[in-house]
């Protein structure tokens, strides 16, 4: 047990640097991004390091879930995934249809859907 032991404590701080770069990277990736784009196209004005890794933050909490989901997405999604294999196309087609009158969206009854 002492060799494992000793390999863990190797391990673990190499792998809290190693985020930490990745962490520091992607600040000064969005950082660079960020001050070379939006100034010029929006007006805006220029961030700071801390700015961009707050951005980083921030996007990764709206757009990446923490990485809380596992391999089959969401709950919602993956019911709905599961109820589109077991319909029968006729019952396909009535959703699709219900959805768009519902919703306007998605083709219109009776439109080709690419399948």
């Amino acid at each position: 047990m002492p060799g494992k032991l000793g390999k863990l404590m190797l391990i673990a701080p190499l792998a809290i640097l190693g985020m930490a770069a990745f962490a520091a990277l992607g600040g000064y990736v969005v950082m660079r991004l960020w001050n070379w784009l939006t100034p010029v196209m929006f007006g805006w004005q220029a961030i700071t390091f801390w700015q961009a890794l707050g951005l980083l933050v921030l996007s990764r909490l709206l757009f990446g879930g923490m990485g809380l989901r596992g391999n089959g997405g969401s709950g919602f999604g993956r019911r709905m995934r599961e109820r589109w294999v077991r319909m029968d196309p006729e019952e396909r087609e009535r959703f699709r249809r219900s959805m768009f009158e519902r919703y306007g969206a998605g083709p219109s009854p009776g439109e080709p859907t690419g399948e």
